[in-house]
Parts: structure tokens; sequence; C-alpha cells
């Protein structure tokens, strides 16, 4: 196999487990001195086990690889700087930084705890910028860089019980998009991923409230049936991960790519579609006579069911 992340240096965030551990080890197999961050946490972010960080830097290394563990927690500033020094300290300097970190705690937005929205957030979200920051201080001054953060469907197209977790995937997104035109004039790029795998984030979602979701009308994430999506296995997203890592990715800045299985798509950026215009402002009648057609053959991800009475509803039927 060739090794075009030789000599590279890459921190990979939640590499204990799951995708980013796949990441971990294909970019060791790849030639990168890499950096297995994992504070080995249940999936609500809860308890701490340095097991799983240690036994994946022994496998890279085992394997013929350069790599070393470290269990600090990215939803800290304090943990971002600690993992980007001690890339630095053992390795001569940052390459690339990979933020797949995460934790759940879902809940409908009615029910959700103040604590619950920080918690996630400071993981997700936050944890981009805590490793983003004095990463991209390093690798500015090097001219040289790769960032990648992992978004979600959850993120990009919603999912029920999930404000927290889809507003910070959402926000990586985003985030990525702006850290490209921050840093693509330094030779930095950053671009964002969101897998499809089973993972432990996966398996906590009980197959009752996929079916309860279901009965209720709640629209969920949607995948085409194809025999990509049933390569579920999180190895199938290192591969383009550390795609995005090497130099010939140099032109690659400010996608999300969708990734699953034997399936990788760049995800259309936010466009504006259906445009109504006029020379001056509208007024409330012009849009209530124009909008509804505007609307028409897009679907309401989770309407009221039958039995409510909706106001306005009697209405648009009376009109269609």
């Amino acid at each position: 196999m060739a090794t075009p992340l030789e000599g590279r240096t890459v921190v990979v965030t939640g590499s204990g487990r799951g995708i980013g551990r796949e990441i971990a080890l294909l970019a060791g197999r790849l030639g990168a001195n890499v950096i297995v961050n994992d504070p080995g946490v249940n999936v609500d972010g809860t308890g701490g086990d340095q097991g799983p960080a240690g036994k994946v830097a022994k496998e890279i290394r085992d394997a013929g690889g350069k790599a070393s563990a470290n269990y600090d927690t990215v939803a800290t500033p304090e943990g971002g700087e600690a993992m980007i020094k001690q890339a630095v300290d053992e390795f001569g300097r940052v390459d690339g930084v990979v933020h797949v970190a995460g934790i759940l705690r879902d809940r409908m937005i009615f029910n959700m705890s103040e604590q619950e929205w920080d918690d996630v957030v400071a993981v997700h979200l936050t944890g981009f910028f805590n490793v983003s920051k004095p990463a991209s201080v390093l690798m500015r001054q090097q001219r040289f860089g790769r960032i990648i953060g992992f978004s979600s469907g959850s993120g990009l197209n919603g999912n029920t019980g999930q404000a927290n977790y889809g507003a910070a995937k959402a926000g990586i997104a985003g985030m990525a998009r702006c850290l490209a035109r921050d840093l693509g004039r330094y030779g930095v790029t950053a671009n964002a991923i969101a897998p499809g795998a089973n993972t432990r984030m996966t398996q906590t979602v009980p197959d009752a409230a996929r079916q309860l979701r279901s009965r209720a009308g709640i629209q969920g994430q949607q995948r085409q049936p194809s025999i990509v999506n049933q390569l579920r296995e999180p190895k199938y997203v290192a591969p383009m991960v550390c795609y995005l890592l090497t130099d010939q990715a140099w032109n690659i800045n400010g996608k999300v790519f969708n990734v699953s299985g034997g399936q990788v798509s760049v995800s259309w950026e936010e466009t504006p579609d259906r445009t109504i215009a006029k020379p001056g402002m509208w007024d409330i009648d012009e849009l209530r006579a124009l909008v509804p057609a505007m609307m028409q053959g897009l679907r309401n991800p989770a309407p009221p069911p039958p039995d409510l009475e909706v106001p306005g509803r009697a209405e648009a039927a009376a009109s269609a």
C-alpha cells in the first residue's frame, strides 16, 4: 500500500472506537504519525476509560506505525490545546485534525434541559473549535494543513429528538465552510463528512423509537434502498477522510461529503430555489397568494395528524 501520509502528523478526536478508530488505523497504515484522542466516555459523555485510545495507539505501533494516545476532552480549550501540543512535542508538527468525537443526549425539545443542550454542543461544535483553533495557528505558519469536521444527516436534514445534536452538526458543516475561507489562502483546507455507519451512537436509537416516529407520520432520515447502504461498518468511512488529508486534496475546500459504504457524494451547497421576486416590499396578501404555489410538492417532514384541528388546513384543501 502507498503511504501518501508519510511524515504527516494527524490528530483524530474520538478515535478509541467506531469511525474515529478506523480513521486512526488507516492513517497509521498510510504513514501518518497519529495522536489517538479519546477520554473513553460512554455515549452520553459520562465515565472515562483510557483503554480504547491506548489500544488503538498500540495497534498502530504494532503494525509498524507511529502513534500516541491522548485522553483529554475536546470539550474544553485546555483539552484541545493539549492534544495539539502533544502532536508537536512528539512529532514536531501537526498537519491534520479530524474531529470525530461526539456524545448523545437525545430528548424532544420540550423536555430537553439546558444541561443536555450544553453538553452535546460542547463536545461536537465547541469541540471542533477547541481543536481547530490551536491547530490553525500552526498550520497558518507552516502554510499547510487539513481540518475535517464530522457533520450528520441530523444536522443537514433534521431528526426528531436531536435538537442539540442536529444543531451542533449543522454548525460543524457551517464552520468548516467558514474555516475554508479563513485558511485557504494559507494552504489549509477545511471540509466536513456526514457519515452513514453503524456505531455505538446509532445503536442507542431503539427500533421502538423508529416505529413510533413512523406511526406518528414523522419523517426520519431517509436512506435510498441501495446495496451500498448495507455496507454500514465504520471502516468504509475512513478512506475518504484520509484522502482529504493527503497533499493531492489541496484544492478541495469548504465541502461536505456524504460517505456511507461504497458511496461518496458531495453535498450541493445551500442555494436559493423556487424564488418569487418583486421590485419592492411584499405585502401579506401577495405572500398569501403566491407562497403556497412556491411550496407545492415540498413535504412537511412532520405534519399534524388528520384528526387534529389545524387552522388553515381546510382553507388550503379548498384552494388546492
